[in-house]
């Protein structure tokens, strides 16, 4: 075998636990010599669409063992995998689409409007449905069905490109950032390490595989160790209980807007949760309540750091500190190399707050077509994280604050000047800016601070409705407030620091 990738993995599951679960969605399992079957087969179909080595093939739909078995196969070719979030709105996805020069999408049937929306708007030239339905698209049973034999046996490295994974730009653009198989791999082998993985792990994956963290931190490392995934094509806290009753669930990621909805259900009190061994948070900081809740019924919660750029994983706190360094991101995964520096990349001391730099082999080489934002992401091999950071007298890190203006709203990062972007079309804004406000069921929300044009008047509502289908419903600012004008530097750079202290209270 040739492959040393992602693509290998199922194949080498195969050989070692053949009838083992791998998967479980919708009443049907998978074991992982069904799974390698069924990779091998659709390796074979996206040949017969023509993907090659290094062509892009991306997945828009929700949490299904399609989505895996695309990533594997498009491995299994040396194609590059691009995942789509399923929130984004068209305008969105046809970026994405065309950014990246995908070739091949695979959709499920609830993404098929939105794919002929977008259908003209970039050179994708195949469609592959989940049902067979839509104007000349493949049908993905069919597809696997129609297969012709011969082994693949493509070379593929641990430098090889494996995935593109969009991340919210900070300029209005959202970037791709090009993570390989080895990075993959590596971070991979870091929450194996961390997390104390075991053989029958079993992982409920409700958080969206299109996510870095429901993907790379939750559903790979439990298929690399040969546990079993339990895939749910959305969250729902009531259907959680059941899972969890159900197959013995040891294992959860979420958001803790998510893990809030779960002990605020009626079921909560009575529920047999003594299956559940690793609840991992991630996306926000834990609130101490929540903590509280979870602890009274014996649950730690372990909770880490980390950006799409690091595949994600970069600071992990582990359950013996839970409780003496609550607050904390904790320290570097085992296989990373974390510092907290100031602007000249000298070190800063113990309770000095400077910048988060990371390297190590699960650290992106870059993101898409962008190579001066590339290069400019990295200083001395180290990668800027913009989020800034103090760490304390025995090594563990506490994030302070964002260097960057990113709102982290149910665990989607919001970037304001995407945002700002778009409300300027409204004929009546004049200058706007977004801020994130607190929010007792999403962690924060965006509020859009506008100054409308002089002689205008315009109303919230009618400034929402630009971004209306636009923008992804999440990234839509819940509150408007006028403004007569906008806090500026010297240099005309917007200052979002007295935004926040004047309109940022809830």
């Amino acid at each position: 075998m040739h492959n040393e990738g992602l693509g290998s993995w199922p194949a080498r599951r195969a050989r070692k636990t053949p009838r083992r679960p791998a998967l479980f969605h919708d009443g049907r399992t998978l074991t992982y010599a069904e799974l390698d079957e069924r990779v091998t087969r659709l390796a074979r179909g996206l040949r017969s669409l023509g993907v090659r080595r290094g062509d892009r093939v991306a997945y828009l739909g929700p949490n299904h063992p399609s989505f895996l078995e695309t990533l594997f196969a498009a491995g299994v070719l040396g194609a590059v995998f691009v995942p789509l979030n399923t929130r984004l709105a068209a305008p969105e996805i046809a970026y994405q689409l065309a950014d990246s020069g995908t070739s091949v999408l695979v959709h499920g049937p609830a993404h098929a409007e939105l794919v002929d929306e977008v259908r003209y708007q970039a050179q994708v030239r195949e469609f592959v449905s989940l049902t067979g339905t839509g104007p000349g698209a493949h049908g993905y049973d069919e597809l696997l069905e129609d297969a012709g034999g011969g082994a693949i046996d493509e070379a593929v490295s641990h430098d090889d490109l494996c995935m593109i994974m969009y991340t919210s730009g900070t300029t209005g653009r959202p970037k791709g950032a090009m993570l390989t198989h080895g990075n993959l791999t590596w971070n991979a082998v870091n929450v194996l390490i961390d997390h104390d993985l075991a053989a029958d792990e079993v992982a409920l994956v409700s958080a969206p595989l299109f996510h870095t963290a429901g993907l790379n931190m939750l559903t790979l490392p439990v298929l690399l160790k040969g546990g079993r995934c339990v895939l749910t094509s959305g969250f729902d806290a009531d259907a959680t209980f059941d899972l969890i009753a159900e197959h013995g669930v040891t294992f959860m990621f979420g958001v803790p807007a998510m893990f809030q909805q779960v002990a605020r259900s009626p079921r909560w009190d009575g529920s047999d949760l003594s299956s559940l061994r690793i609840l991992t948070c991630g996306g926000a900081p834990v609130p101490p309540a929540l903590i509280a809740a979870y602890g009274e019924r014996g649950l730690t919660f372990l909770q880490g750091y980390g950006m799409t750029e690091a595949s994600p994983g970069v600071l992990f706190l582990d359950a013996e500190h839970a409780v003496s360094k609550a607050g904390s991101a904790g320290v570097q995964h085992f296989f990373s190399d974390v510092r907290v520096v100031g602007p000249d990349m000298r070190d800063a001391g113990p309770g000095e707050t400077g910048e988060v730099v990371v390297r190590g082999p699960h650290v992106f080489r870059g993101y898409w077509g962008l190579p001066e934002q590339s290069a400019a992401a990295f200083a001395g091999g180290w990668f800027r994280s913009g989020d800034a950071a103090r760490v304390d007298e025995d090594g563990y890190a506490f994030i302070v604050d964002r260097i960057k203006d990113m709102i982290i709203s149910g665990g989607e990062n919001i970037y304001p000047a995407e945002v700002e972007h778009v409300l300027l079309d409204h004929p009546d804004v004049l200058e706007c800016a977004v801020i994130g406000v607190p929010d007792d069921k999403w962690g924060e929300v965006g509020r859009a601070i506008v100054v409308p044009r002089p002689g205008s008047d315009p109303t919230a509502d009618g400034v929402l409705a630009t971004v209306a289908g636009r923008l992804a419903a999440y990234k839509i600012p819940k509150s408007v407030v006028f403004a007569e004008q906008l806090p500026r530097n010297a240099t005309g750079k917007l200052l979002k620091q007295p935004l926040r202290e004047r309109f940022g209270a809830t």
